[in-house]
């Protein structure tokens, strides 16, 4: 593609046109730290975030029910909350968030928490990879801001300094309103053989153009263990972090030239969208038409008018368990400690117990990676943890219920977890939050008794309606209708305990629903 192109949509779909096109490079204040100065009349920016991965490299803790960006990896909050902070305030519109049917309520619920409010959320009908995803963010922006700046980014990777981030797509932010499609980069600090390359054009003065968009020579996929020594002793060149910053006429443009089979399903997909509360659903029929493919195949490798920003702060995707290790800030002998665990004698490890009950004890590791959850423990050496999707195949061929369900399950009302089951009985914790309700449902083959251990239920059992206090309990029949509500100001806790000859999920009959749930 021609440096510069740029068109709208309409046009994208008939033909692809040059236009050039030229604005004044972004001011930047020269002092270490201080916040980047926008130029008068720069385009806003809208993050589009990519959170519909499954991580399964993080097993146990990352699974296809509940991926690694809805975790507390790092801190309090989760990564993909990190992302959404970050990508915020001066300078950027509410985010567009791109997520699958499965994580719409947990994506809301996260973003409330974080105080950010989306602009949409976008639900996928199928995975078909970050190409359709793009596309998507890039048609749904242009029917309201053609020229309005998308600010691509996964919700999974950790970057320790955002002012410098910012600093970086301040940088960039010219290029990509003159029509360039800006990635960034961060300078190699060890052969890496987990990330892909990027090798840029040499800069004209290192010392003063250092974040200055430059043309990328070409890019390098995951290399083995020489190459990347050899790259990283060369220097100059840079990983793709995949974070990308462009218009949305110029990246449904790159398509038009470079994949136009995707342009009339994800089209059609966006204009067929229907909402759904405060989620709009891509129509599943032209959705399944796209085809599976990254943007980084189906354009970055295709296109020619590309830039690249060199992102001057630590960058992990958190791609394994050894990318957590060295994130975690490990101490003297490399060791780094999450939740209830202790290491006696140890080098170079990763303990972490994800259950507050369960100590976790390391005796004389080295290169030992350990995570504990309540229903799984993975150890390994760490330095095989990119094999740890395989581990996850192996435990789905076996129909292991661990290899893809998280202990907890998370609902739009709450969540609730197993604390015991048996021969006809299950003892449950359900957590609803604050002025949230259950669908008002029967089940066929199991009854059930609520204990109330903190804050009030409103519970409905076929006509009666009662309040349940702390320490009292109500029954539930079976093929009873019945409905649990939280009206206070704070979480309600209860114990479920069912009997019955069937407890699976799908013994529910639903007669209404507040989050439109079949």
């Amino acid at each position: 593609m021609a440096n510069g192109i740029e068109m709208t949509h309409a046009e994208a779909r008939g033909r692809v046109q040059d236009t050039p096109a030229s604005a004044a490079e972004t001011r930047r204040d020269s002092r270490p730290g201080s916040e980047p100065r926008r130029p008068k009349g720069a385009a806003t920016i809208t993050p589009a975030l990519l959170c519909g991965g499954s991580g399964t490299r993080l097993w146990p803790l990352s699974r296809k029910s509940y991926p690694k960006q809805f975790a507390p990896l790092m801190d309090d909050q989760t990564l993909f909350q990190a992302a959404a902070r970050r990508m915020s305030g001066a300078g950027f519109h509410a985010p567009i968030i791109l997520t699958h049917t499965d994580f719409r309520f947990i994506v809301t619920e996260q973003l409330a928490a974080a105080g950010i409010t989306p602009s949409a959320v976008l639900i996928e009908p199928l995975a078909r990879n970050t190409a359709p995803s793009v596309l998507a963010a890039a048609v749904h922006l242009e029917r309201t801001s053609p020229d309005g700046l998308l600010l691509i980014a996964p919700s999974d990777h950790v970057v320790t300094d955002s002012t410098r981030f910012l600093a970086a797509i301040e940088a960039g932010r010219s290029a990509a309103m003159a029509g360039k499609i800006v990635t960034f980069g961060v300078s190699p600090t060890r052969p890496e053989t987990g990330y892909g390359y990027i090798e840029p054009a040499p800069s004209s003065d290192p010392e003063t153009d250092s974040q200055q968009p430059r043309d990328i020579v070409r890019f390098i996929e995951k290399p083995d263990a020489a190459h990347a020594a050899d790259m990283l002793a060369q220097g100059g060149y840079l990983w793709n972090t995949g974070i990308v910053l462009a218009s949305a006429r110029t990246i449904i443009a790159a398509f038009a030239e470079h994949a136009p089979d995707l342009l009339d399903p994800v089209t059609s997909a966006v204009e067929s969208a229907r909402p759904d509360l405060d989620f709009i659903r891509l129509d599943s029929a032209s959705w399944a038409e796209a085809t599976e493919i990254s943007f980084d195949y189906a354009i970055m490798e295709r296109a020619r008018n590309l830039a690249v920003v060199t992102l001057d702060t630590d960058w992990s995707d958190l791609g394994d368990w050894a990318a957590v290790l060295r994130a975690s800030n490990p101490d003297a002998r490399g060791v780094a400690l999450s939740g209830a665990a202790t290491a006696i004698d140890c080098d170079m490890s990763l303990l972490r117990s994800e259950d507050e009950g369960l100590q976790l004890v390391g005796l004389g590791l080295h290169g030992v990676i350990a995570v504990a959850m309540p229903d799984a423990v993975l150890v390994a050496d760490a330095s095989r943890a990119q094999e740890v999707k395989e581990v996850v195949a192996k435990l789905r061929a076996q129909k292991a219920k661990q290899a893809t369900e998280f202990p907890k399950d998370h609902r739009p009302w709450g969540w609730f977890e197993s604390l015991a089951t048996g021969s006809r009985f299950q003892v449950k914790r359900i957590v609803v939050h604050p002025g949230a309700a259950l669908s008002l449902q029967s089940h066929h083959h199991r009854s059930e008794h609520w204990i109330v251990v903190a804050g009030t239920a409103r519970v409905t059992v076929n006509d009666k309606v009662s309040l349940i206090s702390e320490n009292e309990s109500v029954y539930i029949p079976l093929g009873a209708t019945h409905r649990m509500e939280n009206p206070g100001k704070f979480p309600m806790v209860l114990i479920e305990v069912q009997t019955g000859a069937y407890l699976g999920e799908d013994d529910i009959v639903r007669y209404e629903d507040v989050y439109a749930r079949k």
